[in-house]
């Protein structure tokens, strides 16, 4: 039966053209969550609501002007997503465009969420996270063999504690290069 690898290659099709089809209206490249650089507590830089916010974009476009590796290297999701928010949209198109224009860089995109949920959840939702960056990247014409993925789940927090503060900053996806 020949309708599987049809069925697989409409599905990414189709992630792509989402992917491609999303707009961008935000985000920061300090690696802060809110636009305030501080060097402070994990803590800092969350919205009282726990939400992310990306209301400082510093120049609009998120590329370092001399060809180094974008500042911001990691990105935020909402609970049980694995949506690219669009005020990272900027970041990301950032690391799309140093790892373009340097073909010998790799990145490993390092997928987390936060302790809620069974460790087997987790594990496949912070896979799907990094797998969403990384249709990101190809789109952008990323070559797949810079790219790699690896999936943690809730085993790396960025933050400690049981609150919306702490699981915001642990539903991300880090690159590391």
């Amino acid at each position: 039966m020949q309708l599987k690898p049809y069925a697989r290659t409409l599905a990414v099709a189709l992630s792509l053209a989402f992917v491609a089809g999303c707009s961008s209206s935000g985000g920061t490249q300090d690696g802060s969550m809110d636009g305030s650089r501080t060097g402070g507590a994990a803590g800092s830089g969350v919205a009282g609501s726990g939400q992310v916010s990306g209301s400082d974009m510093g120049n609009g476009s998120g590329q370092q002007a001399d060809g180094r590796i974008p500042e911001q290297r990691t990105i935020y999701f909402e609970f049980d997503s694995d949506r690219i928010r669009s005020e990272f949209e900027p970041v990301l198109a950032s690391h799309a465009r140093y790892l373009r224009s340097n073909g010998n860089a790799r990145v490993v995109l390092q997928g987390h969420t936060d302790e809620r949920g069974t460790r087997e959840y987790n594990m496949g939702l912070s896979e799907r996270r990094a797998r969403s960056v990384e249709r990101f990247l190809s789109v952008q014409g990323v070559s797949p063999s810079q790219v790699e993925v690896v999936s943690y789940g809730e085993e790396r927090p960025a933050a400690r504690g049981q609150n919306e503060e702490a699981y915001a900053q642990n539903r991300r996806v880090v690159f590391a290069y």
